[in-house]
C-alpha cells in the first residue's frame, strides 16, 4: 500500500506538535511489512512566516521518501489583524471571511497540491487541521483522505472552511477520546470511518548528564515544561503563576523552559530558558525535573507529557486542557490546577512529597507503556488505513 503523510513542516528540527506526530507515525509505518510511505511537506521551518528555508526535491529520512514544495508567497502581515478579528466572534464567520483566512494562514503550495491531484497513492494523511496545505489537500486529492486534525477548542475550529476538511475527509484519526469528543460537539462526523490512536513512545535516549547541572542550577530541584515557550501554549501564565508562587514560597525550586522561545521571558534568578535543545538533553532534564508542567489549555494528545512519564516524572496540567486532564484522570499520574490557587497547593504537595511523586510517577509511566507504544499503535494503523482504502473515497461534495 502507498501512503503519503501531508504536512506544512517535516523533519526532525520540528520539535513536538502534530507535525512531529506524523513524522514519527510514517517513520514507523514505513517499517510496516507491504507499506510505501511518501512524505509531502514544504522548505518552510517556520510556520509563522513560511520563509523556504530549505531546498526543495526529494529525498529519503528514515525510509521515508520525503518531497519539499516551495512556499509561493511567506504569510502577509495582515494575517494577524484579520485572525484577530475572527476571533473575536469565530461562530460568526463567513464563508468568504474563513477561506480569506485561510490564504492569509497559508501555506500556499500549488506544487504540493498538483502533486496530490496527480498522485498515484492509495490513500492521503493529512495534519493538522487548520492550514492552507491541509484544507486544499483534502479538496484536491484524488485518492482517499485521512485527517488528523490535532483539534482543540480555539477559534478556527468553528470556521466553515475549516469545516469543509472535516465534511470532505473520508476518515479521521484521533489523538485522544476527549479530541473526538470535541469535534463531535461542532461537525456531523460521526458516521465517517475514525480511530483514536494516540502517538507511540520512543525509548529515552540519554546523555548521562545530570538535569540541574545542564541547567546551571546544581542540585537545586526544578519544574520543566517542554514545548514552544509561546503565549498560546500557555506560557505567560506560568510564568506569572511561578513568579507570585517564589513570592510566597522563596527557596531554591526554579523552573526550566525548554523549547522554541516566542514569548518574552523576563529575567528571573528561579527561571531558566533554555531554548531549543538535543533530543538526549531533553531526556537528561526530564528524568532529573521534580515534575513537568503542561500549562497549556490548547492541547489534542500532549507528547511532551507522555515523556515526562517515560521518565517516571510526575505532571501537573491545565484543568482546562480536556486531554491532558483526561490522560492525568486515567493513569492516575498527575494532578491538575484551574487557578493560581490550586496552582500553589499541587507544586507544594508535589515539592514537600516524594512518595507522592513517586507514585504519580510511576502511575503515569505504566498508563504510557501500556497504551503507547508503537508497534501496537502502528499495526492498528495499517489496519485502520487498509480498511479506510477498502471503502474507497466518499462522494465528494
Amino acid at each position: 500500500m502507498k501512503v503519503v503523510f501531508v504536512t506544512p513542516r517535516y523533519g526532525p528540527e520540528i520539535m513536538g506538535g502534530a507535525e512531529s506526530a506524523s513524522r514519527l507515525l510514517a517513520e514507523h509505518l514505513a517499517a510496516e511489512p507491504g507499506f510505501e510511505v511518501a512524505a509531502y511537506s514544504t522548505c518552510a521551518l517556520d510556520d509563522r512566516a513560511w520563509e523556504n528555508d530549505l531546498a526543495p526535491g526529494e529525498t529519503d529520512m528514515n525510509g521515508v521518501t520525503l518531497t519539499r514544495f516551495p512556499v509561493a508567497r511567506e504569510r502577509p502581515k495582515e494575517f494577524f489583524g484579520f485572525d484577530g478579528k475572527l476571533r473575536r466572534s469565530p461562530r460568526h464567520v463567513t464563508w468568504d471571511q474563513s477561506t480569506h483566512w485561510l490564504d492569509l494562514n497559508g501555506p500556499d503550495v500549488p506544487e504540493l497540491i498538483d502533486a496530490l491531484r496527480h498522485g498515484v497513492a492509495d490513500v492521503a494523511v493529512f495534519s493538522p487541521y487548520l492550514f492552507l496545505s491541509t484544507v486544499a489537500g483534502i479538496r484536491s486529492a484524488r485518492m482517499p483522505t485521512v485527517l488528523h486534525p490535532a483539534a482543540h477548542d480555539e477559534p478556527a475550529l468553528y470556521f466553515p472552511a475549516i469545516g469543509d476538511a472535516f465534511a470532505r475527509s473520508d476518515a479521521l484519526c484521533y489523538y485522544t477520546a476527549a479530541e473526538r469528543r470535541l469535534v463531535q460537539r461542532i461537525y456531523p462526523v460521526a458516521e465517517k470511518a475514525q480511530i483514536v490512536l494516540g502517538i507511540g513512545l520512543g525509548d529515552p535516549v540519554e546523555g548521562g548528564r545530570r538535569g540541574g547541572d545542564l541547567l546551571g542550577l546544581g542540585d537545586r530541584p526544578y519544574l520543566i515544561c517542554v514545548g514552544r515557550v509561546d503565549d498560546r501554549k500557555g506560557s505567560a501564565m506560568l510564568d506569572t503563576f511561578f513568579r507570585r508562587y517564589k513570592e510566597h514560597r522563596p527557596g531554591p525550586l526554579a523552573l526550566a523552559l525548554v523549547g522554541r522561545v516566542r514569548s518574552t521571558i523576563e529575567a528571573h534568578p528561579d527561571i531558566v530558558v533554555t531554548g531549543e535543545v538535543d533530543e538526549p538533553t531533553k531526556w537528561d532534564l526530564l528524568r532529573d525535573a521534580t515534575a513537568a508542567v503542561s500549562p497549556s489549555a490548547m492541547e489534542s494528545f500532549s507528547l511532551a507529557i507522555m515523556e515526562a512519564w517515560e521518565q517516571a516524572v510526575p505532571v501537573v496540567v491545565n484543568a482546562r486542557c480536556e486531554a491532558t486532564r483526561d490522560h492525568c484522570a486515567h493513569s492516575g499520574g498527575g494532578l491538575w490546577f484551574g487557578s493560581y490557587r490550586q496552582f500553589e497547593v499541587v507544586i507544594d504537595r508535589l515539592n514537600a512529597d516524594a512518595e507522592l511523586r513517586r507514585r504519580l510517577g510511576a502511575s503515569g509511566r505504566a498508563y504510557a507503556q501500556e497504551h503507547y507504544q508503537w508497534p501496537a499503535l502502528t499495526a492498528r494503523y495499517a489496519r485502520f488505513l487498509e480498511s479506510v482504502v477498502e471503502r474507497g473515497a466518499s462522494a465528494r461534495v
